[in-house]
């Protein structure tokens, strides 16, 4: 994808109905101009902490912290091993402090990483958060759920659905609960304009379900859809905290700053990318010590023909040289101390799962009925909503459903709908355990 490409991206977390804290958290770390597009990329981070309030908060939180830091520094390796290293000094973080503090037994979150970069998408991926893609007509899962439920049905060979409600949140693989974590690195998943991703938590997944989620996004902006996303999986009860982080690939504008425009600053970049380039391949002690023997042939050469300035080029060789042979022994120690990598399946861009994305008269009723019940729920309580704006949707979307446009007609029902649900989720008390809106069991 050429770096001039806008990516926009919003990102949303929140607590939900039922819990008091919120163990999830996500990151956005976006490159700030072409060089660092070219050699690092943009990263999106998703991670939902377990093992009590305060220790989840912990688990995601450092996730979200060091996952980007560790893979800035071995970036150089390729986005593959930098990302697989990034998640296992991660994981062996998060496992140290599990283990040396009684009260942090338990510690752990799951971590599903979005990278863009010039040769197209790469995704790392531990625990039940999850990546879509929405292109043209269909919402594609690109990860695997790390769950029983997942794994049972992968064993029996038929689709998670079929297996009912068995240990459906019981997680088999995440970050810090093992010294060892294996990770799934999918990619690269080539980009094409238009494509959109999500990164979610469960608290979004187990409530809206991906063909919803795509047709949302295919009729809303994408800040206006993470939060109606939200919106929704709340209204549906909200027993999980919901991270939504929504990253879309456009067109029409730039996303960085200009490119250099003189000969001189291109020639500058030119030499920059390509010294990165080697620098990718050749182990910087490898370097010096070519450099060394450069030097030392331009003494030789220097001394044969009584030159001035040969005993320069010697005193240059011998530190190049004793530099490389010192800097192979501390690269070789720090290969030694690298812990071993769990053995990994070869790198894929996998898709798990496919949904085609129809917004059409049955989904255009659906979302009407449920905003029909809700303004009869909100009627009967005294909570500040904004009818004005409800009805002015309401009215749009009817005129579009009379023209058979649902497109928009399902926009301006979600819009609607998004007016009655945030006065209802902010107001709905959270000891109200057992409710379940009529609109949960009957029409979505």
């Amino acid at each position: 994808m050429p770096f001039f490409k806008e990516i926009e991206h919003f990102g949303v977390t929140d607590v939900g109905v039922k819990r008091t804290h919120n163990q999830d958290a996500f990151t956005v770390q976006k490159a700030p101009d072409r060089e660092h597009w070219l050699r690092v990329g943009h990263l999106f981070i998703v991670a939902d902490g377990m093992g009590g309030h305060a220790v989840g908060e912990k688990a995601s939180a450092k996730a979200v912290q060091e996952i980007p830091l560790t893979y800035v520094k071995y970036v150089h390796e390729g986005p593959p091993t930098a990302l697989r290293r990034a998640f296992q000094e991660a994981n062996a973080g998060i496992n140290a402090v599990g283990t040396s503090n009684p009260e942090f037994r338990g510690l752990g979150t799951t971590a599903t990483a979005l990278l863009l970069r010039d040769e197209g998408a790469w995704l790392a991926h531990v625990g039940d958060s999850r990546a879509y893609r929405i292109r043209n007509t269909q919402i594609q899962q690109l990860t695997y759920d790390h769950s029983y439920a997942w794994e049972m049905a992968r064993r029996l060979g038929i689709p998670p659905e079929e297996l009912g409600e068995v240990k459906r949140n019981v997680i088999v693989r995440s970050l810090g609960p093992d010294p060892l974590v294996q990770v799934d690195i999918e990619g690269p998943y080539p980009l094409e304009d238009g494509d959109t991703f999500v990164l979610c938590s469960d608290g979004l997944s187990n409530l809206v379900p991906p063909d919803e989620i795509g047709a949302i996004l295919a009729v809303l902006p994408v800040e206006e859809a993470g939060r109606f996303l939200v919106e929704l999986a709340n209204l549906r009860g909200g027993p999980d905290n919901i991270t939504v982080l929504v990253v879309r690939v456009g067109e029409t504008k730039d996303s960085f700053v200009s490119p250099p425009t003189g000969f001189v600053s291109r020639m500058t970049a030119g030499v920059r990318n390509g010294l990165a380039a080697w620098n990718r391949r050749v182990p910087w002690p490898i370097t010096i010590l070519l450099v060394g023997f450069f030097l030392a042939i331009t003494f030789v050469v220097f001394a044969a023909a009584n030159l001035p300035g040969a005993s320069v080029f010697f005193a240059a060789a011998g530190v190049c040289i004793a530099g490389g042979v010192v800097g192979l022994y501390l690269h070789a120690k720090q290969e030694r101390n690298t812990p071993p990598e769990v053995p990994v399946a070869p790198v894929s861009a996998s898709i798990y799962r496919q949904y085609p994305v129809r917004i059409d008269a049955s989904l255009v009723d659906q979302f009407l009925k449920s905003a029909l019940q809700l303004k009869e729920q909100l009627e009967a309580r005294d909570w500040k909503v904004d009818w004005a704006g409800y009805r002015a949707q309401a009215d749009a979307a009817a005129r579009g459903a009379g023209e058979s446009d649902y497109i928009t007609a399902f926009r301006h029902h979600c819009r609607a709908l998004g007016k009655l649900a945030a006065p209802f989720n902010s107001n709905r008390p959270k000891e109200e355990a057992g409710f379940r809106p009529k609109w949960e069991s009957t029409e979505l």
